[in-house]
């Protein structure tokens, strides 16, 4: 018995957590990350693994066809469209990666703000929220970037703004359920601080509907960014940019189909990759919305 006691010590120690295995248990978390995890890894590497300079014009090679010394041929400047996709998707993940920061970041803190003060200063940034998601949401980022210089960070800064409102009020509606539970009531009968409260005893009790929300968010702010970059506000040429090559490719359509069919695919990919790990943590994260997904 003596010796069972030091192996079984030592595999409980690195016994993997239920939540984790329920993750990996999950097809489309599975699914979702074997796509997107490649496309992050590349996107991140960059210039290392892309053939050519993104922005660097070979007049002699415009239209080149996929294959040979350009793998998925060349634009209209002969610029090569690996490199530019590949370049262009770091764009595209740093925009929809920051923005759902960005709007984690401000959404949260008005979330638990309002769900656990309630009374008017409820009622108050709920309208304010109401007011901003009225507006939409295209409409809305064009708006903020009509007032703001049209560069990365400022279209990073309009999404994150767009989706903040819908992440404060998941975090808001999840923050009432649990703000009579007996552990709150506790902390403020010790005498505990507002912000103690909402950040130690709330927060980590309503991050499962945060997450689902934010990385459901995450598709749908890459397509708000490579739909802004489509109208010319994003990046900017000469900058790869996913919709700014998509745009520009509806203009040589014929001489170079697959100018248009590359930026395409990387998006189409990268959106439903996303979109499918958080239907993956919702059935996982959020019990109330399984049966719905099964």
């Amino acid at each position: 018995m003596a010796t069972d006691t030091p192996s079984s010590t030592e595999s409980s120690r690195f016994e993997v957590p239920p939540l984790i295995w329920s993750l990996l248990g999950n097809r489309r978390i599975l699914v979702g990350l074997t796509i997107l995890i490649p496309i992050v890894v590349v996107a991140l590497l960059g210039e290392t693994v892309a053939p050519y300079d993104p922005t660097a014009q070979h007049i002699a090679d415009r239209y080149a066809g996929p294959g040979g010394q350009y793998l998925l041929g060349t634009d209209h400047l002969g610029r090569d469209l690996l490199s530019r996709v590949i370049l262009g998707g770091r764009t595209s993940l740093l925009l929809g990666f920051g923005a759902t920061g960005l709007a984690l970041a401000l959404g949260v803190p008005i979330g638990l703000t309002a769900g656990y003060a309630k009374g008017r200063l409820d009622e108050f940034l709920m309208r304010t929220m109401d007011i901003i998601m009225s507006v939409p949401t295209l409409l809305l980022g064009l708006l903020i970037l009509v007032v703001l210089p049209s560069d990365i960070i400022n279209v990073v800064f309009a999404i994150g703004v767009v989706y903040a409102p819908r992440i404060a009020r998941v975090t808001r509606s999840a923050t009432l359920s649990v703000s009579e539970e007996e552990y709150v009531m506790a902390a403020k009968a010790r005498g505990e601080s507002s912000p103690y409260i909402l950040f130690r005893e709330i927060l980590p009790n309503v991050t499962g509907p945060i997450v689902v929300e934010g990385s459901v968010r995450v598709g749908y702010a890459i397509m708000i960014g490579t739909s802004l970059s489509f109208l010319g506000l994003g990046a900017g040429p000469p900058n790869p940019d996913w919709g700014f090559m998509i745009a520009t490719a509806r203009d040589h359509l014929f001489q170079t189909p697959w100018f248009l069919i590359w930026p395409s695919l990387a998006l189409l990919l990268t959106v439903m990759s996303t979109n499918l790990i958080g239907d993956g943590l919702r059935d996982v994260l959020d019990p109330r919305e399984t049966g719905d997904h099964q």
